[in-house]
């Protein structure tokens, strides 16, 4: 049996208690290099073959998921915070299903939770963003036209950019383009989570500049919007006047 397993985004204590439990169950553990914090590792049992995938090709990968289930061995696949993003899991688990081998997906934590919890944010503010839009910029790895960040950045919702701190001047001038204005609040979050976390709050318009002093061009996350200003309105869901499935609202006197 195999299993992927999202490990959270960094901080040895927020993987989930499925995903703990598996780690110490596994007999083979394929671990994400260094997006994943190695201290996890420390759950394993005696004996459990470790091997980090930053060094090894999807053939390899799968090389080794194959071998130990035909000794019947558990394999646990553990990927850098929730594996449905960016994960690259979907072309390993395709390959599972051709050979017959049965998997199971433990869900995690991903970087942008942990991200928000650091700057004790949240993404949806009422007037101000219903709507999370995640996203990259394009690289190596191309994104299709309609989604580029220019277009995307035309909802002008929260906007949450992965895989993207080396492009900062590129998101900047994307940004701009699709009609965020250069005062829109920014922040990068550097490895969330983890001991060596930073945070920069800063602006589109200063993206670039401030994400070179603070020597960040990797493993970061950026987060664009208004949702990271002062402004927005109380939710109505605790508003004394609202009414729900489960109170009645109180009639405000003029």
């Amino acid at each position: 049996m195999v299993y992927f397993v999202g490990a959270g985004p960094g901080a040895e204590d927020l993987i989930t208690v499925r995903g703990q439990r598996y780690l110490e169950m596994a007999d083979v553990v394929i671990y994400a290099g260094s997006l994943v914090n190695k201290a996890l590792l420390k759950a394993v049992k005696k004996g459990c073959r470790i091997y980090n995938s930053a060094y090894m090709a999807l053939e390899e990968v799968i090389g080794v998921m194959e071998e130990a289930e035909g000794k019947g061995l558990v394999t646990v696949r553990l990927h850098t915070g929730d594996p449905s993003i960016y994960g690259a899991v979907r072309e390993q688990m395709d390959e599972l299903k051709k050979r017959g081998i049965a998997f199971s997906v433990c869900p995690g934590v991903s970087s942008f939770c942990g991200a928000a919890a650091s700057l004790q944010m949240e993404y949806t503010l009422p007037e101000v963003s219903q709507s999370i839009i995640i996203s990259r910029a394009e690289g190596r790895t191309p994104v299709p036209e309609r989604e580029s960040i220019q277009k995307l950045a035309v909802h002008q919702a929260t906007m949450i950019l992965f895989l993207s701190s080396g492009l900062a001047g590129k998101v900047k001038e994307e940004l701009l383009a699709g009609g965020y204005q250069a005062e829109t609040p920014a922040a990068v979050v550097f490895k969330a989570t983890w001991e060596e976390e930073k945070i920069v709050c800063t602006t589109v318009g200063n993206l670039p500049e401030d994400m070179e002093r603070e020597g960040i061009d990797k493993t970061a996350l950026i987060i664009v919007g208004n949702v990271l200003g002062e402004e927005y309105q109380k939710s109505k869901l605790y508003d004394a006047s609202f009414t729900t499935g489960y109170r009645k609202g109180i009639q405000k006197l003029d």
